[in-house]
């Protein structure tokens, strides 16, 4: 009996052996070029898995919420940063944590550099969130004035050291060739490096520069003296998306959720398979102009096989899927077989699972596992 035998429902597979490899090709980028590796763990979100990033040296991590940082620190992590804007209703776990390790905040405001000052029971680590052209969160780069005060207010803060400037190029996952990507990052180096000069005439000099996002990290042919670190978290598995932008081939993603096919319908060459929003999400990319909530694949001795020609994940309701296929794809498939479908994004993707069963058997929980 096979992995696959045993399988009735959607199940998030891992392939390990291609995670530790993803693991050690970003340690060997980052020390190749001298600069701080400390990748975001939101991806996987387990502990066990974070021990392969220790067994290649990493001391220090990202994560993307007070109770992702408190997980990780129960597992001995000490040197941690929420890359997250600092929610003022989690100020007690706040001070549970900067009790316990070496915590970094990020602020992008007066108002929030203020109730750090009135509300911390102990000093901690401050990032300044930087927007490079993503417009989520951060400072404007065209705001270098108010970059200054928000600086200013955290160097004369006795609870809040200054560490220095942090930016997600987010606008990354949607670049639609390796130019567009290295374009981005040569554009947030240059706003970086253009605010960091601005502050250092107002006397904030020895700051440092934290970067994230897997598509730069991967594809910026080097980093520069700029930067002093970097954050990448989907590198660990990669996905569909990924594979499009061109941060990897698809022979390294390393997870797929694997679901039966249930249902057939000749007429539009498509089967409807066990495996819906519910556990994919519905995160999409677009696939020959058409969207895509994933790429198909087949069991391929202990794994999965290439992505097949022409074949996606064309819509997901709550339980459903529908996968559109080749003809000949098509005839291969019947009820009760199992396909596996690469992610448009693993994050996501295992965040709705909570747990991943490894090619080998060995089921990796993560702090939402039940």
């Amino acid at each position: 009996m096979t992995l696959f035998d045993t399988i009735k429902k959607p199940t998030l597979l891992l392939n390990a052996d291609q995670t530790r490899k993803n693991i050690q090709w970003m340690v060997q980028k980052a020390n190749a070029e001298g600069i701080h590796l400390r990748p975001h763990f939101k991806t996987h979100q387990s502990a066990a898995i974070g021990e392969w990033f220790r067994d290649e040296g990493v001391t220090a991590i990202t994560v993307s919420s007070v109770d992702m940082a408190a997980y990780f620190a129960r597992h001995g992590w000490r040197d941690i940063t929420i890359a997250f804007p600092v929610n003022w209703r989690e100020i007690d776990e706040i001070n549970d944590l900067a009790q316990q390790i070496k915590l970094n905040l990020l602020v992008e405001s007066l108002e929030t550099a203020q109730f750090l000052e009135e509300h911390l029971a102990k000093p901690v680590n401050v990032w300044i969130k930087i927007d490079v052209g993503n417009q989520r969160t951060g400072l404007s780069k065209t705001d270098p004035k108010t970059i200054a005060q928000v600086a200013s207010a955290i160097e004369h803060s006795p609870m809040l050291n200054l560490k220095g400037l942090l930016t997600h190029a987010g606008q990354s996952y949607h670049a639609e060739s390796v130019e567009a990507v290295q374009q981005i990052h040569t554009e947030s180096l240059t706003q970086l490096k253009y605010i960091k000069n601005y502050l250092a005439v107002l006397g904030v000099a020895r700051l440092e520069m934290s970067i994230g996002d897997t598509p730069t990290a991967r594809l910026a042919p080097e980093f520069g003296s700029l930067v002093s670190e970097i954050r990448p978290g989907n590198f660990v598995f990669f996905d569909a998306q990924q594979l499009k932008i061109g941060s990897c081939c698809s022979d390294e993603i390393s997870v797929a959720l694997a679901c039966p096919v249930v249902a057939r319908h000749p007429a539009r060459s498509e089967v409807v398979i066990y495996g819906g929003a519910i556990h994919l999400s519905k995160d999409s990319f677009r696939h020959d102009g058409k969207t895509a909530y994933g790429l198909v694949a087949l069991p391929e001795g202990k794994g999965w096989g290439t992505p097949l020609d022409g074949a996606y994940v064309r819509a997901v309701s709550q339980e459903h899927g529908v996968v559109h296929l080749s003809p000949q794809d098509f005839e291969r498939l019947q009820i009760g077989d199992l396909v596996c479908i690469l992610p448009a994004h693993s994050c996501l993707t295992l965040q709705c699972m909570g747990e991943m069963l490894s090619l080998e058997g060995e089921r990796f929980t993560t702090m939402n596992s039940q």
